[in-house]
C-alpha cells in the first residue's frame, strides 16, 4: 500500500517567512501612483474598490459615540492629581486631562518615543488616555513583556485593517502570541495565499505611514450588536460574552474598528517593521464542529534592524529544527496511517532509551557523582562513585522512586470518577466496548490512584514516589500536529507522590533540586510560574486556597522573588508550578509541571492508617495529598527540544580511506561500542571527502578517519567537529588513548566537546 507523509505531523521544516514574497522595504521614496495599484504576485487589487459598506457603517456609529465620550470627558470636574513614578518621584496633573504620555514627555523626550504603554496602579492604561486621580504610574517600553504584548496586539488591528481592505473580509479574533500576531477571519471567495502577502504588507505600510490614532471607546452591549451587524462571528462573541445591560469597549485605527478591551500603542507609526510570517486554517473558538475560518500570521518591532536579526533567527531555527534533523540523521519519521504517533528509528530510540535510563535508573547515581555535567551527545554511562558519602547514598535513596506499570484504555466510570470525563473528554480518544464506553487513557494519575487504593496503606509507608513510563493518548486536531513537539501518541516522566500533609514542604523541595540537577545537566535556563484555580475547577475554595498556599511557600522558600503569578491556569483539580525552559536560541517550553492535588484523593476515597489512629478510633479518615511532577514532560516533546538546543550534534563516525580498511574502521567502531560508547562506521562506495561532508553534515561530534598508518599503528586520526584545526589530517594517536579519553568524556557529561 502507498503511504503519503502527514504534512501536519511530519513535513519537513519550512519556513514561510523566509521563503515567501513580501513587498519591498521603503526606501522613503515617493511611490507610484496609488490608484492603479495591483497586488504583486496576484490578479487581485492591492484594496477592494469601492471599499466594503461595512466600514461606513461602523465609523458612522463609532463616530456619533465617540462624541458623547468626548462630550461626558469634557464635563468631569477638574482638580489636581498626583503621579507617583517606580522611582519614587513625583510630578503633578490635571484629573481627566493629564494622560501618562503628558507625564512621559515631562521626563524626558527619548523616553516618550521610546515608551508603548502605560501601567496604572497595575492596570495597563492607553498613554494618550486621561488619568482620572492620583495614580502610580509606570512607562513600558517593547522590551518589556507587557510592552511587547500590547505592541503585537496593536500589529494586530493593522493586520486586521489590510486584510478587511484587501479582502473585505469578516474578522473574528486578533490576539497577540509569545512570537508575533495573528488575526483569523472568513473569506467567502477565495484562500488565503503566500503570493498575498506583499499586498498585505503594502497595506499595512500605508496604515502605519499615516500613524493612525488608536482611539477607545465604550460601548454598550446593544449599540455593539448594531456596530457589528454584518458579522456574525462577533455578533456570536457579544451575545456570548457580553451580559445584557453592560458595555465593553472597541477600538479605532483607521477605517478599522474592533471589538476589544486593548489597551494599545498611541498610534500605528510606532511599528517601524511589519512581515506576515505564515497563513493556516483554523476552526472558530478552536472548535471542530463550528466554521472553518482562515488565519493569517505576523511580526512586528518597533526598529527595522530587530527585524533582520528576526529572520537570521528563523533561519538558524530551520538549521536546528528537529524535523530536518530527525529525518537527516534517521532518527524518526511519521506516516499518516498513525498521525501523530513517531516511529522510531535506532538511532532515535537510542537517545529515547538514555532519557528512560537517565530519569528511572542512573539520575540518583549521577547526583552523588562528583563530577555532574552532561556531554552534548545524550548518552549515559556508569558512574564512579568512590568518592560517595554515606549522606549521598541516604539523599540518593530519598529521591527512590517506585516504578510501576498501569493499563492503557479504562472503563468510562474510572474517568468519571476522576473528573476527566467531564473535564477532558473531547480531548480523550473514546471507544465502544461490549456497548460500554472506554478511553485510552491520557494520563497516568488516575491508574494510580487505582494502584494506592489497592491494599491497606499506613502512614510508614508514606511518602509513595509512583513512577510510570506509560504510553498515553491525547486527541490533538490533526492541523495541529507538529512534529514531536505536539503529537497523539507519547510518554512522559510521570511520577506521583502520595505523601502526608506534612511531608509536602520536604518533597517539593525535592522535587526543586532534582528539577535543578536535569536542568543543568542540559544547559537550560528556566523560570516558574504559579498557576492557580481555573473556571472549571473542582473541590471547594478553602481547599484550593490551602493549595495555593502551600505552593507559594514552596516558591518563595526556594526561588524567592523568581517566580511569577499566573492566574486562572491551573488544573481541574489542582494548583500548579510550571517550568519554563530557554534554549540556545533563547526560545522558551514549557517542560516540567509541578502540581498539588487534593482532589482525587477525596475523589477516589484514598486514605491511610495514621499514627494517631491507634489512640483515637473515632478520628477521620487520613487522606494522601498527590503531588503530581514530570521533569521532561513528554519524551516526545523534550527530544524534540534536545535536538535543537545541541542543533543535532552526536557522538562517534569511524571512515575508511578505502576499501583494505573497511575490517578495522569495523574493529574500532566495536571496541568503543562494547566500552558502552556509541560508534558508526561508515563502510559505503562513497569517496572518502564524501564520508567526511556526511558525517560532518550529521553532526558527529568526533570523526575517526583510518588508513595504512593507523592500521599498523594500531591508531586513528581525530576530526572533533568544533575544532576548525582538526579538520586537517593531524598526528595519529592510538586507539587505547582516544578510548580512554571518549569514556572520561562521556563520564564528565561536560557541555563543552573536547578531548583532554
Amino acid at each position: 500500500m502507498a503511504t503519503h507523509p502527514v504534512a501536519s505531523s511530519s513535513h519537513p521544516v519550512q519556513i514561510p517567512a523566509l521563503e515567501s514574497p513580501h513587498a519591498e522595504i521603503s526606501n522613503g521614496k515617493k511611490p507610484k501612483d496609488k490608484k492603479s495599484k495591483v497586488a504583486d504576485g496576484t490578479s487581485h487589487p492591492l484594496e477592494l474598490q469601492p471599499r466594503p459598506e461595512f466600514f461606513d457603517h461602523r465609523i458612522k456609529i463609532f463616530q456619533e459615540l465617540k462624541a458623547e465620550q468626548d462630550a461626558f470627558i469634557k464635563a468631569q470636574p477638574r482638580g489636581e492629581i498626583t503621579v507617583t513614578l517606580p522611582d519614587g518621584s513625583e510630578r503633578k496633573g490635571t484629573s481627566w486631562e493629564t494622560s501618562p504620555m503628558d507625564i512621559a514627555k515631562e521626563v524626558s523626550k527619548s523616553l516618550s518615543e521610546r515608551i508603548v504603554i502605560a501601567k496604572v496602579d497595575g492596570e495597563l492604561w492607553d498613554l494618550d488616555r486621561p488619568l482620572e486621580k492620583s495614580v502610580k504610574l509606570e512607562l513600558l517600553d517593547f522590551e518589556h513583556p507587557e510592552g511587547k504584548k500590547v505592541f503585537w496586539h496593536s500589529s494586530a488591528h493593522v493586520l486586521g485593517e489590510a486584510s478587511e481592505r484587501h479582502y473585505g473580509c469578516h474578522l473574528c479574533l486578533g490576539p497577540p502570541t509569545d512570537d508575533g500576531f495573528f488575526y483569523e477571519m472568513g473569506i467567502e471567495d477565495r484562500p488565503v495565499s503566500n503570493t498575498d502577502y506583499p499586498a498585505l504588507e503594502k497595506v499595512a505600510e500605508s496604515a502605519i505611514k499615516e500613524k493612525q490614532k488608536f482611539e477607545r471607546l465604550v460601548v454598550s452591549k446593544e449599540k455593539l450588536l448594531e456596530m457589528f451587524n454584518y458579522n456574525k462571528y462577533k455578533q456570536y462573541l457579544i451575545e456570548s460574552k457580553i451580559p445584557d445591560g453592560t458595555s465593553t469597549t472597541v477600538y479605532r485605527c483607521g477605517p478599522m474598528i474592533d471589538l476589544c478591551v486593548g489597551p494599545h500603542i498611541p498610534h500605528t507609526g510606532k511599528i517601524k517593521a511589519f512581515m506576515i510570517t505564515k497563513n493556516s486554517a483554523s476552526y472558530f473558538l478552536g472548535d471542530p464542529t463550528k466554521e472553518s475560518l482562515q488565519r493569517i500570521y505576523g511580526i512586528s518591532f518597533p526598529d527595522k534592524k530587530q527585524l533582520a536579526e528576526y529572520k537570521l533567527f528563523l533561519a538558524e531555527a530551520a538549521k536546528r529544527d528537529h524535523r530536518k534533523i530527525g529525518k537527516e540523521q534517521e532518527l524518526f519519521f511519521f506516516n499518516d496511517l498513525s498521525p501523530g504517533s513517531c516511529f522510531f528509528l535506532p538511532h532515535g530510540t537510542r537517545i529515547y532509551n538514555t532519557l528512560v535510563e537517565l530519569m528511572r535508573v542512573r539520575l540518583p547515581l549521577l547526583l552523588m557523582s562528583a563530577t555532574f555535567s552532561f556531554h552534548c551527545s545524550p548518552n549515559i554511562s556508569n558512574v564512579d562513585t568512590k568518592k560517595v558519602s554515606n549522606a549521598d547514598i541516604i539523599w540518593a535513596h530519598s529521591i527512590a522512586l517506585s516504578i510501576v506499570i498501569s493499563p492503557n484504555m479504562y472503563n468510562s466510570k474510572l474517568w468519571e470518577t476522576s473528573g476527566h470525563w467531564q473535564n477532558y473528554k473531547d480531548d480523550m480518544f473514546v471507544l465502544d466496548v461490549e456497548k460500554e464506553k472506554w478511553a485510552l487513557k491520557p494520563m497516568n494519575c488516575p491508574g494510580h490512584c487505582l494502584i494506592f487504593d489497592s491494599r491497606d496503606r499506613s502512614y510508614k509507608e508514606l511518602p509513595i514516589r509512583m513512577a510510570e513510563f506509560g504510553i498515553i493518548h491525547r486527541n490533538e486536531a490533526s492541523g495541529a500536529l507538529t512534529g514531536l513537539t505536539r503529537v497523539r501518541r507519547f510518554v512522559q516522566d510521570d511520577t506521583h507522590v502520595f505523601c502526608m500533609p506534612s511531608q509536602l514542604e520536604e518533597e517539593i523541595g525535592k522535587l526543586f533540586d532534582f528539577m535543578q540537577h536535569i536542568y543543568g545537566l542540559f544547559g537550560f535556563e528556566f523560570r516558574l510560574e504559579l498557576s492557580t484555580r481555573p473556571d472549571n475547577y473542582l473541590g471547594t475554595i478553602e481547599t484550593w486556597n490551602e493549595a495555593e498556599a502551600q505552593l507559594t511557600k514552596a516558591l518563595e522558600q526556594h526561588h524567592p522573588g523568581k517566580w511569577e503569578l499566573n492566574p486562572g491556569d491551573g488544573a481541574f483539580y489542582g494548583p500548579k508550578i510550571d517550568i519554563t525552559i530557554r534554549d540556545a536560541l533563547k526560545r522558551s517550553f514549557q517542560c516540567a509541571t509541578i502540581q498539588l492535588d487534593f482532589q482525587l484523593p477525596e475523589r477516589f476515597n484514598l486514605k491511610y492508617r495514621a499514627a494517631e489512629d491507634t489512640t483515637d478510633p473515632n478520628r477521620a479518615v487520613s487522606r494522601p495529598v498527590i503531588i503530581h511532577r514530570a521533569i521532561l514532560g513528554s519524551l516526545e516533546r523534550f527530544i524534540a527540544i534536545i535536538t535543537e538546543h545541541f542543533a543535532g550534534k552526536w557522538q562517534v563516525l569511524v571512515i575508511p580511506v578505502a576499501n583494505p580498511y573497511k575490517e578495522y574502521a569495523s574493529e574500532i567502531a566495536n571496541t568503543l561500542n562494547d566500552l558502552g560508547l556509541y560508534a558508526d562506521v561508515d563502510n559505503t562506495d562513497n569517496t572518502l571527502q564524501k564520508k567526511i561532508r556526511n558525517g560532518e553534515i550529521a553532526q558527529y561530534n568526533f570523526i575517526l578517519v583510518v588508513g595504512q598508518d593507523e592500521l599498523d599503528a594500531k591508531s586513528v586520526n581525530v576530526r572533533n567537529r568544533d575544532d576548525v584545526g582538526s579538520k586537517a589530517r593531524a598526528q595519529i594517536v592510538p586507539l587505547s588513548e582516544v578510548a580512554e579519553k571518549l569514556v572520561a568524556l562521556k563520564k564528565a557529561r561536560t557541555l563543552e566537546n573536547k578531548l583532554v
